[in-house]
């Protein structure tokens, strides 16, 4: 039984703050029961903040539990549909900041996020971007313009 609320699943059990271990983050797969969207993303554990009048940063958990990505438009159909009708999954976990963010950009390609849709035309992913350089708008239905 989750300690939260709509947990994380790492294969196929919630994951817990137990389950942490020495790992920094994951690597993260959501998807909307309701219209079959996904968003890939990555969650760090961990955060590090230097407290009022301290000199040294303090390392604690990091909102990962009820955290559910940066994307708006995904944001906005978490508020439509409710927090309940998404999937969170975790694909993989990292022990280092450096390998966490290389699997997510590998992985964002990996599932052509960009490129990707459903059925009626919709784009598969909430993801709009990648890196900052390359966007959906860019490569989204790239096959039927050219």
């Amino acid at each position: 039984m989750a300690t939260y609320e709509n947990p994380w699943l790492y294969n196929d059990e919630p994951f817990e703050t137990d389950d942490i271990q020495d790992y920094f983050g994951f690597v993260y797969h959501i998807r909307n029961t309701c219209n079959s969207r996904c968003y890939i993303g990555r969650k760090f554990l961990w955060s590090f903040r230097k407290d009022k009048g301290k000199k040294r940063k303090t390392k604690r958990e990091s909102d990962w539990k009820s955290y559910y990505g940066s994307s708006e438009e995904l944001k906005a159909d978490i508020k439509v549909f409710g927090k309940d009708k998404f999937e969170r999954k975790i694909l993989s976990l990292h022990k280092t900041l450096g390998k966490t963010n290389f699997q997510e950009t590998r992985l964002l390609f990996v599932y052509d996020v960009l490129t990707e849709a459903l059925d009626d035309g919709t784009p598969k992913y909430y993801n709009a971007q990648i890196l900052g350089r390359y966007y959906r708008k860019d490569y989204f239905n790239e096959l039927l313009r050219s």
